[in-house]
């Protein structure tokens, strides 16, 4: 087997799996992609209701642990990344959120030029096949598969959104297209009851490429450089140190731990840190590994009084019948993540575009499936989308193999802290919304005994969780901390890219698979030399009604 080729492209992630696709469509460019998980096959990982599962296993996530988090009680959190083809797509809650169109036009405004919104759109719809149909927002003809699941037959999704209704809030038939803000039904990456991964609808379609080379097992040691020039892959698979050769350029795509980490693993980033690493200083970038980022969120759970949640089904009859159905007809409670309903809104009079977002679920439970009591219950998970706190990855060895030191830095800023209280006391405004007056019963968390900023402070400390979306640990931009420029090019170094959630600027209002794969696609246009998808001069409104103004002053 050749060890030469145009692109090389390290990692098999969300990214990583667009790229492999758009850059071999050419015959005659050799491209390598290496991934160091392996098969992406599993049950586990097809089936959505399974979601838990592989996010919780060694074989197809890295489990990596933060720092002790100086603002969380020096908490130790947990952060899952895809180790598997496919990445994080394979092993996500395969929530389908695009972000508010002001967050890519804030990416604009921080120096990624040509990165606002109306540029995206076209790319974000490129990417895209919506179950309702092609328009002006949503895409029609796309790789990637979105739907609402079972649409919503439990009567509890459609109570959530008739509550926020009452409580003075928008409604959105869909926040995807013109208006994120409201609360409305919530759209997954599933496709014909399987999970609509990377993997499987970018990289199966082509794996059988003759230009298309995909090795997995295959753990990165380092970027080749000859000066200032990337000329190749150091990589080791089944024990031994390999070398593969990029006539063009090599691509990280190991996402916002592993794309910064290979990059002060080969000598790129701030030269005090890598120094401290016993690493050769090759190029002084010190934004490597800096400007972290991440969503937050805990559960507010309530008691149920109807015998209508998810609580009953968790048993093993009941799981085995539900996986039978699947099995047989790919449909039924095992065709969807069960997050069907969600909102977005503002934390406070003055926020420009919202900053708080709700996925709801009819079951009260921790995201790894266990109940959080025995009977019936629901809940909401909720956060603040918009964080000032910012973390860094940093490399702790030149040894490859041992994971860098993550902290994220979590409510180091005091806007975010008051984020956290804004979901607390907006929620139960919610909730506590006639609407649900035939279902809630005794609020479980926080409990009604939290009321206070102190109380409402302690509990976020001790309870919140990563929403697992870190990023921005190499920001696109022209700035002192900008790792990568507008066509994600590493700044100083030729022929070497990043393309993955850790270009992100600042990280969007939500989930971020389906940003970073439509950040894949608009890279590969640059790469390859295409001209860019027009603009699409698609309007987004962005005012909040009065009674969502009138409500959130309250707090």
């Amino acid at each position: 087997m050749s060890n030469s080729y145009d692109y090389i492209i390290v990692g098999a992630g969300s990214a990583g799996c667009v790229l492999a696709n758009r850059l071999s469509a050419d015959k005659n460019t050799r491209v390598l992609l290496l991934e160091t998980g392996g098969s992406d096959k599993s049950i586990f990982i097809k089936m959505p209701t399974a979601l838990s599962i592989p996010m919780n296993s060694d074989k197809y996530a890295w489990q990596f642990h933060t720092q002790p988090e100086p603002h969380l009680d020096n908490r130790e959190m947990h952060c899952p990344r895809g180790k598997v083809l496919g990445g994080s797509s394979s092993i996500n809650g395969m929530v389908y959120v695009r972000g508010h169109a002001k967050d890519f036009d804030e990416w604009q405004h921080n120096g990624a030029n040509g990165w606002d919104y109306q540029s995206c759109l076209p790319y974000f719809q490129k990417a895209e096949s919506f179950y309702l149909g092609e328009n002006k927002y949503r895409g029609g003809k796309g790789p990637l598969g979105v739907n609402n699941g079972n649409e919503m037959k439990n009567p509890l999704y459609s109570t959530f959104i008739k509550a926020g209704i009452e409580a003075g809030y928008a409604h959105t038939n869909d926040y995807n297209a013109s208006q994120q803000e409201g609360f409305g039904p919530m759209h997954m990456t599933v496709k014909d009851g399987v999970r609509s991964s990377a993997a499987r609808e970018y990289l199966d379609p082509v794996k059988s490429r003759n230009n298309l080379t995909i090795v997995t097992g295959a753990l990165a040691q380092r970027v080749v450089l000859e000066g200032k020039k990337a000329t190749g892959i150091e990589y080791k698979v089944n024990g031994e140190v390999k070398t593969a050769v990029a006539a063009k350029e090599v691509i990280l795509s190991a996402g916002s731990i592993g794309s910064p980490h290979i990059l002060q693993l080969s000598g790129i980033g701030d030269s005090e840190v890598l120094k401290k690493a016993g690493i050769e200083v090759k190029h002084h970038l010190p934004g490597v590994g800096q400007n972290l980022q991440d969503h937050l969120e805990f559960y507010f759970q309530y008691k149920c009084k109807q015998p209508i949640t998810l609580n009953g089904k968790l048993g093993l009859i009941s799981k085995g019948l539900i996986g039978a159905r699947w099995l047989l007809t790919r449909k039924g409670l095992g065709a969807t993540n069960h997050f069907e309903s969600c909102a977005f809104i503002r934390s406070k009079p003055g926020v420009e575009w919202p900053d708080l977002q709700y996925h709801f679920l009819p079951a009260a439970m921790r995201y790894d499936g266990r109940s959080a009591f025995d009977g019936h219950g629901f809940q909401v998970h909720v956060g603040h989308n918009k964080p000032k706190s910012r973390g860094s990855v940093t490399i702790a060895s030149a040894d490859p193999e041992q994971p860098p030191k993550i902290v994220f830095n979590y409510l180091q800023h005091q806007d975010d802290i008051e984020g956290f209280r804004a979901c607390v006391r907006l929620t139960r405004e919610i909730i506590e919304q006639s609407a649900f007056d035939d279902y809630r019963d005794e609020e479980i968390q926080p409990g009604k005994h939290i009321q206070t900023d102190a109380e409402i402070d302690a509990f976020v400390r001790q309870t919140v969780e990563s929403a697992y979306h870190p990023s921005c640990s190499c920001k696109m931009g022209e700035d002192e901390l900008a790792v990568v420029n507008s066509n994600t090019q590493v700044h100083g170094i030729v022929g070497l890219r990043v393309v993955d959630s850790s270009i992100f600027p600042t990280i969007p209002n939500g989930n971020l698979n389906g940003p970073t794969i439509m950040v894949a696609e608009k890279a590969a246009d640059i790469i390859l030399g295409n001209k860019p998808l027009a603009k699409l001069n698609a309007s987004v409104a962005m005012s909040a009604n009065w009674q969502t103004t009138q409500r959130n002053s309250k707090i």
